[in-house]
């Protein structure tokens, strides 16, 4: 396990970084032109980058991003 030190100011930049990294996977993974092998990538992307906003943004904001099912999973 890691430790992170960070300030108020980090935190929120985080924060901001991983939510626009996520609204970028989730617009690319609508675009047909994309194999589904990449967007199986995107998806265990996606799922790591949630992990990370969880411990830097409040549950509010996190409502927005978690992961959708589909009937593949």
């Amino acid at each position: 396990m890691l430790g992170l030190m960070i300030n108020q100011t980090e935190q929120k930049e985080l924060e901001y970084l991983i939510k626009r990294e996520l609204d970028e996977i989730i617009f690319d993974l609508d675009d047909t032109r994309i194999d589904n092998m990449v967007k199986s990538a995107m998806k265990e992307r996606y799922k790591v980058l949630f992990q990370l906003l969880r411990r830097v943004a409040s549950e509010q904001e996190c409502m927005r991003y978690i992961p959708k099912k589909t009937q593949n999973e």
